[in-house]
């Protein structure tokens, strides 16, 4: 999946630079003997079950099969997932300087050979909250005053922060389609919820592909992580304007809920397939009357209303829900393979994707 690879990019960007880069034109010297302000974690792990950037299938559409859908969330969850990582590895490589007060400082990147700058301030207030600490990151070099790159608002003790990413301002050698991509990850360990932590992770402005080469290319997402002992919760939505199955009709949503277990790498799922401007936030909805089975069987027989019954029911084969998923990603859809998956299907029920209408209007805008 080629959008795929300005995530990872952007990871390798910081581990490179940003480990070896606040011992550079700093106004205030590090403390090493301080403990760091940064948290120590702004992530939840979600178990490769229900989350694997191993497959993508071709978009021939005559050949999509209920299994297809259930494996493409397993990747629109991995893009959010992964997102999610960069944040949290650039925490943790800045943390390693233990940086233990507000301070500002520069550094030139090895990838982009931009001048890059970094400023933590105390008592900063974003979307009506005051919080303890915000550290922004600019490309300096930039001809334009449109160059943040990362801003980070957190509470130290507990944890709880945004984080908002540019990945074009964060290296210039990312093409400029990156030039409008945001992500946002909002994270917490107060108990929030009904969870002990959660995340929710948010991304506007992605490119899409070419539809004769990735119809399913993916422009937004917000995805809903919430962590309870082993027990992972997900639910959220990926937008894909582009999409088409068998009729005419052109862009879908995903609309997911999921349940993951993190020991035993087990999942399940329930996946809709609405129109991506569709005003609904009835789980209902999304997930029965917009099921990967009715919207599919609704299509054929649309296109096909002579077809043998049959036939049809062969094809839709693994469009039941919920799909059961491994270690190796999809299994089945309808039927539990075994009793370990009945503390997930418990949790299942009370997980409803967002509005897909909302999601299609996602807009993601750093503090001025």
């Amino acid at each position: 999946m080629k959008r795929l690879n300005v995530i990872f990019a952007a990871a390798v960007l910081f581990s490179a630079i940003l480990f070896q880069s606040c011992n550079k034109n700093e106004t205030v010297e590090p403390n090493k003997n301080d403990e760091s302000i940064l948290p120590a974690n702004f992530k939840i792990d979600i178990p490769d079950a229900i989350s694997g950037a191993d497959y993508f299938k071709d978009s021939n559409v005559d050949t999509l099969q209920g299994s297809d859908i259930y494996q493409h969330m397993r990747t629109f969850i991995y893009v959010g997932d992964h997102a999610a990582g960069i944040v949290n590895e650039i925490i943790h490589v800045i943390a390693t300087n233990n940086l233990s007060q507000p301070m500002s400082f520069s550094f030139v990147s090895d990838d982009d050979g931009r001048t890059k700058h970094v400023v933590i301030i105390e008592n900063s207030v974003f979307e009506g909250i005051i919080w303890e600490y915000q550290m922004t990151i600019t490309d300096e070099d930039a001809e334009t005053s449109d160059n943040t790159a990362l801003q980070i608002f957190w509470n130290k003790n507990p944890v709880k922060g945004i984080a908002l990413l540019n990945p074009y301002n964060i290296d210039r050698t990312t093409s400029v389609e990156y030039m409008e991509t945001m992500y946002r990850i909002d994270y917490s360990e107060m108990f929030e919820f009904g969870y002990e932590t959660h995340m929710i992770v948010t991304i506007s402005g992605l490119p899409l592909d070419d539809p004769l080469e990735n119809q399913y290319s993916m422009k937004t997402m917000k995805m809903f992580v919430g962590k309870n002992a082993n027990m992972i919760s997900v639910f959220g939505n990926s937008d894909h304007p582009n999409a088409t199955f068998f009729n005419s009709e052109v862009g879908f949503d995903w609309a997911f809920a999921a349940a993951g277990d993190r020991i035993l790498d087990i999942g399940v799922a329930e996946v809709g397939l609405p129109r991506n401007t569709l005003n609904s936030s009835n789980r209902n909805t999304l997930l029965v009357e917009n099921s990967i089975k009715n919207v599919f069987t609704n299509q054929i027989y649309e296109i096909w209303p002579w077809i043998d019954s049959t036939s049809v029911q062969s094809y839709l084969y693994n469009t039941e829900a919920p799909g059961f998923f491994d270690h190796g990603g999809f299994v089945q859809g309808g039927t539990s393979p075994g009793t370990q998956y009945n503390p997930l299907l418990e949790i299942l029920p009370g997980l409803t994707p967002y509005n897909p209408a909302e999601i299609n209007e996602l807009e993601i805008e750093f503090k001025p």
